[in-house]
């Protein structure tokens, strides 16, 4: 082969140590049967390792799993969006389930694709996210389309009438992700006490009385992505 291949820089974030070798393996593959060079910059088993790499090395492209306790990918999504990072995320999960697919495109993935599915999907997933394109198999496009129009189509007519504060919103954000009121004063670098005092707001504006009531009630009106 003439030339050099364009090296692109990868980190892999997954909490199973065996996953990420099969995975170094097929890129690996990848490098001596394509003209596409992956270089494996890191490899992180948490929300945390993932963002501190990703701070060191600017990955051009990071493969990430949705599954890393005690938090998720989700998380970790959100959390590298408050970065100065410009590379991609593909999501590499077992979760076929359509709301985790929603969740982590509305949070920033620029691809998904189903473990079950690498060995078929990777190679032209990589590709197509690297090219500034998002990449969706047809059966998660599907998926991840029906709860587009769903939740788009509510927020046009339903939200009217309801306005929350753009801290209110960040909030209800990471109430909807499931975090506690500490974890959300850990997020937003404020008490647990001031946590309270919006969720009291938030419900008084949503008129509900609980943090169930206040999620359904929330992506209901399209006031948060799921």
């Amino acid at each position: 082969m003439n030339g050099k291949k364009e090296l692109i820089s990868i980190l892999l974030v997954d909490d199973e140590p065996h996953f990420r070798q099969g995975i170094r393996t097929l890129l690996n593959f990848y490098n001596t049967s394509s003209c596409i060079g992956l270089d494996i910059v890191g490899e992180a088993a948490s929300v945390e390792q993932a963002v501190k790499l990703t701070a060191e090395q600017h990955p051009a492209l990071i493969l990430l799993d949705l599954e890393l306790p005690p938090e998720n990918g989700i998380t970790a999504l959100l959390r590298l969006g408050e970065l100065p990072y410009n590379g991609k995320v593909l999501i590499l999960s077992a979760h076929q389930q359509d709301d985790w697919v929603f969740r982590a495109m509305q949070a920033g993935a620029w691809g998904y694709v189903f473990k079950d599915q690498l060995a078929t999907q990777l190679c032209e997933a990589i590709t197509t996210v690297i090219n500034n394109k998002v990449y969706l198999p047809p059966e998660v496009a599907t998926a991840f389309f029906r709860l587009f129009h769903y939740y788009t189509g509510n927020s046009l007519t339903s939200s009217n009438g309801i306005h929350l504060t753009e801290r209110e919103r960040e909030v209800l954000n990471w109430l909807v992700q499931g975090a506690s009121n500490e974890q959300i004063a850990g997020h937003l670098y404020i008490t647990v006490a001031t946590v309270k005092a919006h969720l009291t707001a938030i419900f008084e504006k949503l008129s509900v009385t609980s943090r169930t009531q206040a999620i359904v009630k929330a992506l209901k009106l399209g006031l948060v992505c799921p």
